[in-house]
């Protein structure tokens, strides 16, 4: 419900502030008053598009404001959805620049207009005899059967189905897809993995085989380099051994003479064992150091084949090629089940569907059982409209399961006795179209929570006893809606809870428009002159007062 409307620097607008009823609040002013400007500018708040021509003063900022009651709306998940700040008490803004810049405020909190669209769409509902395409929409009329058959819970049920369908739709589809190209790659790919597997790679394998084949491939050269140390260390003669000996027993005769020379034979003696542990490894190695040629080639081959797979997949290491073989053994082994996964997937994908059709099967039923009751109360209420001779039928067809359903809808229409009940967009004029619609409002007001609704001059082309229908309506609606209603006829004025008057101020140099809230002798006064003009006669201000029961 809006509680209040701002509107500064706007079109003819200089500073306007609406504080609308809870309930019908009526609107009346003369042509160009600045009636429609007013709906202008509630459509920035709605979302919609504006530039600096809007600007009165074009060196100043328009900023349109409003004021929403949230309590019957339940929108605490799309405020957590578009993380906003919920508050019972919602102010939306919109900014524009003299630059041009628009921004746009939901509680302070900036938001763009595919944020502030859907909410407005909540909160606001703009109705002019000209904005009634959307009745013509499959989807529109479709949410207007679940609404008034009141198959919410149905559809959730089919909803939540249908995704469960779906997923498992995609689920088939990919692992079909998935079945296909591998089993295009399937001969290639179990020949890569035959030709690693049959190399039984280790982890850290390739090192050592290098390191080992190093050795091997100069197995004599390293032998030779070893006898020769060796023969230097041992030899009687001249060895390195005979010497050091030496040297340990001289040390060993100064430090028997002088103690300070104990400590240079200890460092000695660890050289000494130092040298006797390398002569010692040196031998060992020798022995080790055996050219086994068949051993050689072995090494030369299993080394030979990792590098000739490194170099064909592009891979520098043993560990790369095993990751490589572990991947293509999952390509393979989903290959060889390929067909048992592809039928546990159908048979889930079938479960799903079969669920999905009974909840969309349940879910027409539900639909099906309020087409006959809408068709006769919308016609009743065409009839109180002026509309005695119109028709109203719902053609019903199956579709090809949607989020919506599994049931395609269309509301048929003939205003004229005779005419066979087309559709909406074929067969309805503005004005019949404006009170079919304004008829289906009434109608969703007993079944939902609907947001404001504002009606621009819907009473165009009507008068006398359709009027007051009308408006009768209207009130009723009003009861639990907000109602907003601008409008030329007097009879629909009457009727209001609350009446505001738009008016052009030329006492400056400038034309603004304005608005004001009508007191009650103010409203027989401008009640009098819509029915007889600027100067009412005395029998005009008694019809003003008798519609206003006072």
């Amino acid at each position: 419900m809006l509680k209040s409307l701002t509107i500064k620097n706007y079109a003819l607008i200089d500073d306007l502030e609406l504080l609308p009823s809870a309930n019908l609040n009526m609107i009346t002013g003369e042509t160009g008053a600045g009636k429609s400007i007013m709906l202008g500018a509630v459509g920035l708040l709605l979302g919609n598009r504006a530039d600096t021509k809007v600007l009165l003063f074009p060196d100043q900022k328009c900023v349109v404001e409003g004021v929403f009651d949230l309590r019957d709306y339940g929108l605490q998940n799309f405020f957590a959805e578009q993380d906003l700040d919920y508050d019972q008490n919602c102010i939306i803004r919109r900014e524009i620049s003299p630059s041009g810049k628009s921004r746009s405020f939901v509680n302070d909190t900036p938001v763009l207009l595919d944020t502030l669209k859907p909410l407005g769409a909540y909160l606001m509902d703009v109705h002019s005899q000209h904005d009634t395409l959307k009745l013509g929409e499959g989807s529109y009329q479709l949410g207007l059967i679940d609404a008034y058959a009141e198959s919410k819970p149905h559809l959730e049920d089919f909803q939540a189905a249908f995704r469960s369908f779906a997923k498992a739709k995609t689920e088939l589809e990919r692992l079909k897809a998935d079945a296909q190209e591998l089993k295009k790659e399937a001969d290639f790919n179990e020949f890569q993995l035959n030709e690693l597997s049959a190399l039984s790679l280790k982890t850290g394998e390739q090192p050592e085989l290098e390191s080992e084949l190093e050795l091997l491939e100069n197995g004599e050269e390293i032998q030779s380099k070893i006898q020769e140390v060796l023969h230097l260390l041992q030899n009687e003669e001249y060895g390195v051994n005979q010497a050091l000996a030496q040297i340990s027993q001289g040390l060993q005769g100064l430090s028997a003479l002088a103690g300070k020379f104990g400590a240079l034979r200890e460092r000695f003696q660890s050289l000494f064992l130092e040298l006797q542990d390398i002569e010692e490894t040196l031998e060992a190695d020798s022995s080790a150091v055996e050219v086994d040629f068949e051993h050689l080639e072995r090494l030369r081959d299993r080394l030979s084949k990792i590098y000739q797979l490194q170099k064909k997949h592009g891979m520098e290491t043993v560990e790369e090629l095993m990751t490589l073989e572990r991947e293509l053994a999952e390509k393979v082994f989903l290959v060889q089940n390929l067909d048992e996964s592809v039928a546990a997937a159908e048979k889930a994908f079938q479960e799903k569907e079969k669920e999905m059709l009974k909840a969309g099967e349940a879910l027409r039923q539900r639909r099906k059982s309020g087409f006959g009751a809408f068709e006769q109360e919308l016609s009743a209420l065409l009839a109180k409209l002026g509309m005695a001779n119109a028709q109203v039928k719902i053609f019903h067809a199956p579709a090809s399961p949607t989020l919506s359903g599994l049931d395609s809808i269309e509301i048929l229409f003939s205003a004229n006795k005779g005419s066979e009940p087309q559709g909406l967009k074929k067969v309805a004029s503005g004005g019949e179209f404006s009170r079919l619609l304004f008829a289906i409002k009434y109608i969703m007001a007993e079944k939902t929570a609907l947001p404001t609704l504002i009606f621009d001059e819907i009473d165009t082309g009507i008068s006398g006893e359709v009027a007051l229908q009308m408006v009768n309506m209207m009130k009723e609606m009003s009861a639990k809606h907000q109602i907003i209603c601008i409008t030329h006829l007097p009879q629909v004025a009457g009727k209001g809870d609350r009446h505001f008057f738009v008016y052009k101020d030329e006492t400056s140099d400038k034309t603004f428009s304005k608005i004001k809230k009508l007191e009650p002798q103010e409203r027989v006064a401008e009640l009098a002159k819509m029915i007889a003009g600027a100067s009412p006669s005395d029998s005009a201000i008694k019809s003003a007062r008798e519609l206003l029961g006072v």
